[in-house]
């Protein structure tokens, strides 16, 4: 592997490292700022100062963030969007966002459209496509000045031509629309692949500015590397693919440090601890990949079906607020204030961080500052944290034997060292950091998951294992370096013939200009 620099936004704090093939280079902690940008070249330019100036010939530079993910719990940064669904004359009763928070609704309905088309479940057009339909839909968008278009036919997972052609009309009509298709993004189930669309739409003028501001920061300090940014499955994608499917980037902080963790570790298979600054983030490694949620996932309130890891997040990090009377320990926290509200660092909230400190399990900030907590209260909320953290663990296994655990994040001390169904806890060179090293080491993914009709099972699973990797080597991956990592056959019974649901999921390293030539 070629010198890379990952760094991965949290809510607290903004990490930054530089590795190689040898391993950890260098690595800074730095707090996120307000604007997160500013924090991005601080710490890029503490790394810079810490390693040398060798820091800026990297080969690439990994970014991970919670941008996206923030935008839509928060409410902000979101784009009006037109929904266009192809499916009549069925699925009108439910409007496209019938299920949305309605305050969420109300910061992103630019209107929505109904067309005649769409396929059956045996990958067979309903009626022919409403041409016309398509383009008075077209004209009437780009009346009202909406710049972003979700489309999304039924069944397009099957076959995409549908919404392939209501795509190339729509660009005809409105030149220079941003277009997403639900063919791209999501998988059979109608209303959740059109929702992780729309949220898509609605993302991209952000992820615009997002992708531009970390290329300006970059460029700031003198790294002219490729950028990339890190995605739900703990692989990354490139910076221009990120503009237009921000809601891949959705997960991908607990993913980067799952990756991290199995790197630094050399443990493929583990259950995975990451205690930031806000949240203790609980997953399963598997093969060295994040376990995959396989079912729906709800992000800001809505309910979607695209790949994300299989992760509990709970109120427990070093900024986590601790209260006397009653004794309770979080969820609420000081987030990215830590190092001015938390008493180790002179201010006057109590914190876990201080806890810890007064403990002796961690080291920061002026000791004698919590040198006045009673031991009770001590003892007291270091078990109920430890008692959620084990309660966590458990709901994440999935059978009762005992499994080895990671133990990552800046608040890595905070977990116990013996807990129910852990055979032992790893603690690991560099765990403050294990995000961002999941970040620079990342490879790039491809997968395929659609019914493929009178296939036998091997040759379902060749087709998609195929398509797994042309998608892949678009997204720019190396050809020779793409393996397997997950593959999954299930008969359908309900369609006609002989009908498989084949997926399969590759990674390979990033192409070099040397690879490509």
């Amino acid at each position: 592997m070629n010198q890379r620099i990952g760094i991965d936004v949290g809510g607290t704090n903004t990490d930054a490292v530089l590795v190689d093939a040898n391993g950890v280079v260098g690595a800074i902690k730095s707090p996120t700022t307000a604007d997160v940008i500013s924090g991005v070249r601080q710490a890029l330019t503490e790394l810079i100062d810490s390693v040398g100036p060798s820091a800026r010939q990297v080969d690439s530079a990994m970014i991970g963030t919670t941008h996206f993910v923030n935008a839509v719990v928060q409410r902000k940064g979101l784009n009006k969007i037109a929904a266009l669904r192809v499916t009549l004359p069925g699925s009108a009763s439910l409007p496209p966002l019938v299920d949305w928070p309605k305050d969420l609704a109300k910061v992103v309905n630019g209107g929505s459209y109904y067309i005649s088309g769409g396929n059956e479940f045996d990958g067979q057009p309903v009626v022919p496509l409403d041409e016309d339909a398509v383009v008075k839909a077209a004209q009437s968008i780009r009346n009202s000045g909406i710049t972003s278009v979700g489309i999304t036919a039924s069944f397009s997972p099957l076959s995409s031509a549908c919404e392939d052609r209501v795509a190339e009309i729509i660009a005809n009509e409105c030149p220079g629309i941003r277009i997403t298709c639900s063919h791209a993004l999501g998988r059979i189930g109608l209303l959740e692949r059109e929702n992780a669309t729309l949220l898509n739409a609605a993302l991209l003028d952000l992820a615009a500015n997002t992708t531009d501001a970390f290329r300006k920061a970059l460029d700031d300090v003198g790294i002219t590397a490729p950028l990339y940014i890190t995605l739900n499955d703990g692989t990354v994608t490139s910076a221009e693919l990120a503009r237009k499917f921000p809601v891949y980037c959705f997960a991908s902080g607990p993913t980067n440090s799952m990756r991290g963790a199995a790197f630094l570790s050399g443990l493929d298979d583990a259950i995975v601890c990451d205690v930031g600054g806000t949240t203790a983030d609980i997953g399963c490694l598997v093969n060295g990949f994040p376990r995959e949620a396989n079912n729906v996932v709800e992000v800001g309130g809505v309910r979607t079906l695209f790949r994300m890891p299989d992760l509990i997040s709970i109120g427990i990090g070093g900024g986590t607020i601790v209260r006397e009377s009653p004794l309770s320990v979080g969820p609420e926290s000081v987030g990215f204030r830590l190092l001015k509200e938390a008493r180790v660092f002179g201010g006057s909230q109590l914190t876990l961080t201080d806890v810890a400190v007064a403990s002796g399990l961690m080291d920061v900030g002026d000791k004698t500052l919590v040198s006045d907590i009673p031991e009770t209260l001590i003892a007291d909320a270091l078990a109920m944290a430890h008692q959620k953290i084990s309660v966590t663990v458990d709901q994440i296994k999935t059978d009762s034997q005992d499994v080895p655990m990671i133990a990552v994040g800046g608040g890595a001390p905070l977990i116990p060292e013996k807990i129910p169904g852990i055979s032992v806890v790893h603690r690991v060179p560099f765990h403050g950091v294990a995000n961002a090293v999941g970040a620079a080491i990342a490879q790039i993914s491809g997968e395929a998951d659609q019914v493929f009709q009178d296939f036998t099972r091997d040759d379902a699973l060749a087709a998609a294992l195929e398509i797994a990797v042309e998608n892949a080597v678009k997204s720019g991956a190396d050809r020779q370096s793409i393996k397997t990592i997950e593959m999954e056959d299930l008969p359908i019974a309900y369609l006609p013939g002989h009908a498989i649901r084949a997926r399969v999921r590759v990674v390979g390293d990033i192409a070099t200009s040397t690879e490509d030539s």
